[in-house]
C-alpha cells in the first residue's frame, strides 16, 4: 500500500465513498419510482434477467485478477498491464459466447423475449472489466476520495438519461441506456483518477501466478453473485416476467440504502484489511468497530422501510405496483436480517481467509437457491420471498460463527455485540408498524403515513441507541475529536 492505514485514513476514505453514495440516493430515491411509474414489470424483469446474465459473465471474465492486484505487495507496471489486457481478451471472448447463444439462455431462463436484449447487452461486459485495473489501482492507493466525483457524475448523468428517455416513450431502452451511459462515464473518469493509460506490454508469467491465487477469490465471488442474482432468476422462471419485475423494481428501490453505505464501506474496508493481515489486534478492532457501524447505519433503514412498505409502495410507484407492497416489506426485512454481516465479506478475504470464505459463500449460494426455488415453486412470489427471509436469518448465524471463529473473538459475545443494533432497529419497526396498523392506516394519506412513520421510528430509535450503545457511541466521538486534537496541537 502506497498509503498507511489507520482508523483516521480508513475513517476518511468511507467517509468520501459514502458521501458519493448519498448525493446519488436522493435522485434514485425518485428516479427508480419514476420509471417504475412509467414502464411495466415485464420490461423492468427482461433487463433484470438479461443483466444478472452479464454481471455473470463479467465476473467470470475477470477471474478476479483485479482483486489480486490489491493485495500485491508492489504495483508492478508490466503485471498491472498484463492483467489489464488478459481482462480485455476474456471480455470480448464473453460477450461473444453471449451474443451466440443468447436465445437458449433467454429460453432457460424462462424469458425468450428478452434474447434480443442479450444480445445488445453483451457489449457491457468489455466495458466493465476495461476499468476493472484502473478501480484496482484506486483501491490500494486508498484514493476513495479522488474516485468519489466521477461517481456522482456517472450515477447522475445515468439516472437523468434514464427518466427523460422513459418520460419520451422509449420504453425498456430508458433502462438499458441507464447501464450504458453510467458505464462509459465510469470507465472514463477511472483511468483520469488512477492516472493509469495501458501499454502493449504482457507477461504470461504474471497472469498465471495472480491467477492461481486470484481463482480462489473469484470462486468466493462468483458464490456471492449467485446469492444475489438467483432469486431474480428462479423467479422469472417458475413464476415469470411480471413477478421478475415485481421483483426487480422492489429490490432495487430496497437496495439504496446499501448502495448508499456499503458499496462505501466495503471497497475500502478491503485494502484496509490487507493491511492489517498480520495483526489480528487491530484487525479484530476493526471488525467489531466496522460491524457495528455499519448495523447501525443500515439496521434502521432496512427495518424502517419494512414497517412503511405498504403506504410506501402506493405512494412512490403507483397503483399499478401497489400489491406487491408486500415484496418490497420482505425484502427490506430480508437485507435487514444480514446488515451485522455486511463486513465479513471484505474482512476474510482481506485477512488471507479466502477458503473459509469460498466454502461459506457456496453453501450460502446452495441454501439461499434451493429456499427461494421451493418458495416459488410451491407457491408465489410472497413464499419466495418468506423463504428468503428464513434463510438469511439462518445466515446471519452461520456467518457471524464463522467470522467470529476465524476471529479468535469469543462468538457468543461478538454475535451480541454485532446485532444488538439490530435488535433496536427490529423494536423500533415494530412499534411504527402497529401505530401504522392500528391508528394511521385509516385516518392519513400514504404519504403522511410515511412521513410520519419515518418521525416517529427516528425519534423511537434514537432514544433506545443512547440508551444502549452509549460504549460504541463514545468510541465514535473520539475519533471524531482524535483529528482535531492533533491539528490543534500542531499549530504554533
Amino acid at each position: 500500500m502506497s498509503q498507511s492505514v489507520n482508523a483516521k485514513s480508513v475513517t476518511r476514505n468511507v467517509g468520501w465513498s459514502v458521501l458519493s453514495k448519498t448525493s446519488t440516493f436522493g435522485l434514485k430515491f425518485v428516479t427508480v419510482p419514476i420509471l417504475a411509474r412509467l414502464l411495466t414489470p415485464e420490461e423492468f424483469g427482461a433487463v433484470a434477467v438479461a443483466l444478472a446474465v452479464v454481471q455473470f459473465l463479467a465476473m467470470i471474465g475477470g477471474a478476479g485478477l483485479a482483486s489480486a492486484l490489491i493485495l500485491e505487495a508492489q504495483e508492478e507496471p508490466e503485471t498491472v498491464h498484463s492483467v489489464f489486457w488478459a481482462n480485455l481478451g476474456f471480455a470480448f471472448l464473453m460477450a461473444a459466447g453471449l451474443y451466440v447463444f443468447a436465445e437458449p439462455l433467454a429460453d432457460w431462463f424462462g424469458a425468450a423475449d428478452a434474447a434480443w436484449l442479450l444480445k445488445f447487452m453483451c457489449l457491457l461486459i468489455p466495458l466493465q472489466l476495461a476499468g476493472d485495473v484502473a478501480y484496482a489501482l484506486v483501491a490500494r492507493r486508498m484514493q476513495f476520495s479522488r474516485d468519489a466525483l466521477w461517481s456522482m457524475i456517472s450515477e447522475s448523468i445515468a439516472a437523468v438519461a434514464a427518466v427523460i428517455l422513459a418520460l419520451s416513450g422509449f420504453g425498456v431502452f430508458a433502462l438499458v441506456a441507464q447501464l450504458f451511459v453510467a458505464g462509459v462515464i465510469r470507465l472514463v473518469g477511472l483511468f483520469f483518477v488512477s492516472r493509469y493509460l495501458p501499454r502493449l506490454q504482457f507477461r504470461l508469467s504474471s497472469v498465471v501466478r495472480l491467477t492461481r491465487f486470484s481463482l480462489g477469490l473469484m470462486g468466493s465471488e462468483l458464490a456471492n453473485f449467485v446469492t444475489f442474482q438467483s432469486p431474480m432468476v428462479v423467479i422469472s422462471r417458475f413464476l415469470g416476467l411480471a413477478d421478475a419485475g415485481a421483483y426487480s423494481a422492489a429490490n432495487r428501490f430496497s437496495s439504496i440504502p446499501n448502495q448508499v453505505v456499503l458499496s462505501g464501506v466495503m471497497g475500502v474496508l478491503f485494502p484496509a484489511f490487507s493491511a492489517m493481515m498480520h495483526d489480528r489486534q487491530r484487525r479484530s478492532q476493526a471488525l467489531m468497530l466496522s460491524t457495528q457501524v455499519t448495523t447501525l447505519l443500515l439496521a434502521p433503514m432496512m427495518f424502517g422501510l419494512w414497517a412503511v412498505a405498504e403506504p410506501a409502495m402506493l405512494l412512490l410507484f403507483g397503483a399499478q405496483w401497489a400489491a406487491a407492497w408486500p415484496v418490497l416489506g420482505l425484502l427490506a426485512l430480508s437485507k435487514g436480517l444480514l446488515t451485522p454481516c455486511s463486513t465479513f465479506i471484505p474482512y476474510l478475504k482481506g485477512s488471507g481467509h479466502g477458503s473459509a470464505l469460498f466454502w461459506w459463500a457456496v453453501g450460502r449460494a446452495a441454501a439461499t437457491t434451493a429456499a427461494v426455488a421451493y418458495g416459488a415453486y410451491n407457491g408465489t412470489l410472497i413464499e419466495a420471498m418468506v423463504a428468503l427471509c428464513l434463510v438469511n436469518a439462518a445466515v446471519l448465524v452461520g456467518y457471524s460463527w464463522v467470522v467470529f471463529r476465524v476471529d479468535e473473538t469469543p462468538v457468543l459475545s461478538g454475535f451480541y455485540q454485532s446485532i444488538r443494533p439490530m435488535l433496536t432497529a427490529a423494536l423500533m419497526a415494530l412499534a411504527v408498524r402497529y401505530a401504522l396498523e392500528h391508528y394511521l392506516a385509516a385516518q392519513f394519506h400514504p404519504a403522511l403515513q410515511v412521513g410520519i412513520g419515518i418521525l416517529f421510528g427516528g425519534a423511537i430509535y434514537a432514544v433506545l441507541t443512547v440508551l444502549t450503545e452509549r460504549p460504541l457511541l463514545r468510541k465514535l466521538l473520539d475519533l471524531v475529536r482524535r483529528p482535531r486534537a492533533a491539528s490543534a496541537a500542531s499549530l504554533p
